[in-house]
């Protein structure tokens, strides 16, 4: 992992982890912080700060508010959020990442199952599928 510019990371010459991993640190929640915080709100999936534990909608949601976040506030690394995920993403270097000697982040490490995905159930639009972003692929033809 790269050196972030953050001005609340620890400074060169830290650990890795020690610089972007804060395993004790809880999530901010069970949703997209910033969703939640509109009433129009909705994401797809989500991801988890792993220095300060924000929870944002991922790439494909409509408005990528971890990727935001990241960038942001310079925390580079964030996890999966989503049930039965374990990865991590480093959005300084845009690839995948994996903690030194399996460190993870404290519980919860996902959305509640029944929380489901897109979410939150009440406010996703009928034509979701046309309104996220996808990397490559046509959208889905008019219903």
């Amino acid at each position: 992992m790269t050196q972030s510019t953050s001005p609340d990371l620890p400074a060169t010459g830290a650990a890795p982890d020690e610089r972007v991993i804060r395993p004790e640190v809880p999530p901010s929640g069970f949703g997209c912080v910033e969703c939640l915080a509109h009433p129009e709100g909705w994401w797809v999936h989500l991801r988890r700060c792993a220095w300060c534990g924000h929870i944002g909608c991922c790439d494909t949601s409509p408005e990528q508010h971890a990727t935001r976040h990241a960038h942001e506030s310079g925390h580079p690394v964030a996890r999966s959020f989503e049930p039965g995920e374990s990865w991590f993403w480093d959005y300084e270097r845009n690839e995948p990442t994996e903690p030194a000697d399996g460190v993870d982040l404290v519980p919860p490490v996902s959305r509640p199952v029944p929380q489901g995905s897109p979410a939150p159930r009440d406010r996703v639009p009928a034509d979701w599928r046309r309104r996220i972003h996808r990397v490559g692929v046509e959208p889905p033809p008019e219903a």
